[in-house]
């Protein structure tokens, strides 16, 4: 009996000692820290996340104030429901014997080297008393100071467990306030951004569209830590969630105004059913944490995102002429074979045909009908597809085209043949959106049916250039012939399904460019731009409104990852207006080129040709925000290349006032050492450069502190600028 309790002593004084040793993780980029430790009951805390400290002692100072709270109190890294936990919980589960509680302790942590400047941290939790395990994933780009957390969830009881919360990621901040930039809208006014001081509870910013995962508000956001984000000051905090569904951010600020920001899937309607065995695995939150405002943060992103995350995202990318705004659907082979003539005319690299040119039972003459039945219309075009594309061939242009595979017709073979295949409740009336039904890619057959609509394009028509996956239908109708008796699971299977058949195109055809669209801006999120070198922001193509949508898009965005097309909206509007607002971004053309007045078509083909001369600069080079729209009758932005020797300014005059004091521009992240020409270009036939400053000479100095006068008093008026390093 003595040696028992001398035993059962021992073990509790090992316990103790081993508890109370603690553990510290750094997880680091060349500007920020964030340190978590562990705490005498073993569980894991957040103990800073800031801005790197220069002496390794101070942490030491970080650790002793973290003593001084209550362990249920502090900052738990992953918080769990039905224990102490007074607020929203990062992770909930129900356990095999119906317990709602888990606790998860710190058991072991690795750091490795992905690539240079990469490191990972993967930290493991357990539950000591139930068979349930988290891991808990960072990735730093120590140049691009962005981290990426994931979780992965697994366990080993008898029988699957549910679980009902599953965050990607959980940060804390302690400041005097908060300030919160979403970016809300609709279809066609998308990423419309405003700021609300965030007080004491709960906002939730978050979607339940499925398979359109951000028609109402986008998966990204910035916070202002102190006080409201500006472009160039103040310390921000700009996340995004890398999932192609439902997503929700919640930002709560407790009793002692301590700012919790959780970021994940949505779990409306998803209490996961997870088998023993399998891993949950979350998508990944990427965040920065600017100290120079939200000008600084976005530069990271975008280098970050062009480095490693978007398709392609240091190649080029293709100019095009697309048909939609100048047929719609009423077309024919001769009519598309003039327009591709039309593509080469201009100079752009490719013609895109969009929807329309496939369907025979039910052809598709209006979106009421044929989406689903991938051959082409007969009456249409007699020699289909590869006649198209021999006919770009010869033209000396590329062939691109439009599908929406995710989607059905209730008006269509596909629908007729395989209804079991749809998202649709068996015992109710349907509801269409835009006339159509969701595949149900949950479904291994549905997913081999979608990867066989690209494959067949692709082996019929091997020199096919370019794809533009279209998704314009949330999920309605929920219920899953497949899934059964596990319909909560389906929001998520139906993005991992999605992902299934992304990765078997990309391993098939790794260099096919596509682009990313969804009814416009649906789908903006990085996880999609793993697969799509570029993403349609908006049907809106109306450029003074594409000027509020690209500054959005722009927080996060890379300006090669955003298709800007020249259209006949806004008839106020010139060519050259509309075509300068696009130059900013991808640009592309959606019009016929041919019914514009001749010195009209004249500018089109010299601004394609100045387009590529300068795009590289948009595309690889540091953006810089200069005047916003929001704040004003006039905006601006810059580019400047990663050597500073060349740089491209853009301004625009939307509705100047009259009697404005219209003030200088002054440029940012020139070498203020460096001498600059100043050249104004894509310019109107016969229109002759401002005097004022082309063809000057500039100081970076003077151009940063003194500026140009680029603003006019005319509306609609728009100016590019060509920056160059002179010896």
């Amino acid at each position: 009996m003595r040696k028992k309790i001398l035993s059962i002593l021992f073990f509790l004084v090992v316990v103790t000692l081993t508890a109370v040793q603690a553990e510290t993780i750094h997880i680091s980029t060349n500007e920020t820290e964030l340190v978590l430790q562990t705490a005498q009951n073993g569980r894991l805390f957040q103990l800073y996340l800031g801005p790197r400290l220069s002496s390794p002692d101070d942490y030491a100072n970080l650790t002793a104030k973290m003593k001084a709270k209550n362990d249920g109190q502090a900052w738990e890294v992953y918080p769990v429901s039905g224990t102490e936990t007074y607020f929203e919980p990062a992770f909930g589960i129900r356990h095999n014997d119906g317990n709602l509680a888990t606790v998860l302790q710190y058991v072991s942590h690795n750091e490795k080297k992905v690539a240079e400047g990469v490191t990972e941290t993967v930290i493991t939790l357990k539950d000591p008393l139930y068979p349930v395990q988290v891991k808990l994933y960072y990735r730093a780009y120590a140049k691009d100071n962005i981290i990426q957390s994931w979780t992965e969830i697994s366990h080993n009881e008898k029988q699957p467990v549910n679980i009902s919360r599953y965050a990607s990621s959980m940060l804390y901040w302690k400041r005097a306030k908060y300030f919160l930039t979403e970016f809300s809208g609709d279809w066609a006014k998308e990423v419309n951004m405003s700021t609300t001081q965030l007080n004491f509870g709960k906002k939730e910013v978050d979607t339940k569209l499925g398979a359109r995962a951000d028609m109402h508000v986008s998966p990204f956001f910035t916070v202002g830590l102190g006080e409201a984000p500006r472009e160039n000051e103040g310390q921000v905090l700009m996340g995004t969630l890398a999932w192609t569904g439902n997503f929700r951010f919640t930002f709560e600020v407790d009793n002692e105004n301590n700012l919790r920001v959780i970021s994940g899937i949505n779990p409306f309607a998803s209490d996961y059913t997870l088998d023993p065995g399998k891993v949950f695995t979350t998508p990944s939150f990427i965040f920065t944490l600017s100290n120079q405002g939200t000008g600084e943060g976005s530069r990271d992103l975008h280098r970050w995102a062009r480095n490693y995350q978007l398709k392609d995202g240091n190649g080029d990318r293709l100019t095009l002429l697309n048909n939609w705004e100048s047929t719609g659907f009423d077309f024919n082979e001769t009519k598309l074979e003039g327009l591709i003539e039309e593509t080469k005319y201009l100079g752009t690299d490719m013609f895109l045909l969009d929807d329309g040119w496939f369907g025979n039972k039910y052809p598709r003459h209006s979106d009421t009908q044929g989406l689903g039945d991938w051959q082409p219309t007969a009456n249409k075009l007699p020699n289909g597809v590869p006649a198209l594309v021999k006919a770009a061939t010869k033209t000396g242009v590329k062939f691109g085209i439009w599908i929406e595979p995710e989607m059905v017709s209730a008006k269509s073979e596909l629908f007729e043949k395989h209804p079991d295949w749809v998202i649709l409740l068996p015992n109710r009336e349907p509801y269409y959106f835009r006339n159509q039904l969701v595949l149900d890619l949950s479904n291994p057959a549905v997913q081999d049916h979608v990867f066989g609509v690209v494959d067949h394009l692709m082996t019929e028509n091997p020199q096919l250039a370019y794809l533009k996956w279209d998704c314009n239908s949330p999920i309605t109708n929920i219920y899953s012939p497949y899934l059964k008796d596990r319909q909560n699971n389906l929001y998520i299977d139906y993005v991992r399904g999605l992902y299934k058949v992304l990765d078997r195109i990309k391993a098939k055809y790794p260099n096919l460019p596509m682009m990313l669209c969804s009814g416009g801006g649906g789908r903006t999120d990085y996880e999609g731009l793993r697969y799509f070198t570029e993403f349609w922001p908006s049907d809106n193509t109306d450029p003074i409104e594409r000027l509020f949508i690209q500054w959005g898009y722009s927080q996060f965005f890379p300006a090669k990852s955003i298709a800007a097309h020249v259209t006949s909206w806004n008839h106020d509007a010139s060519i050259k207006f509309r075509v300068d607002v696009a130059m900013q971004c991808k640009l592309g053309f959606d019009l016929n080129i041919k019914e514009l007045p001749k010195d009209e078509q004249t500018f089109c083909q010299s601004a394609v040709a100045t387009y590529n001369r300068i795009k590289s600069i948009n595309f690889s080079g540091d953006q810089y925000r200069l005047v916003s729209p929001y704040e004003g009758n006039h905006t601006a932005t810059m580019y400047v290349s990663e050597s500073k020797k060349q740089a491209v300014l853009y301004a625009y005059d939307v509705h100047p006032r009259f009697g404005e004091n219209i003030l200088a521009v002054q440029c940012e992240g020139l070498n203020p050492a460096a001498k600059y020409r100043v050249k104004e270009i894509n310019l109107m036939p016969g229109q002759n450069p401002d005097e004022a400053f082309n063809g000057k000479v500039y100081s970076g100095d003077y151009l940063m502190k003194v500026g140009l006068d680029v603003f006019t008093t005319i509306k609609l008026h728009s100016r590019i600028l060509e920056l160059e390093a002179v010896e």
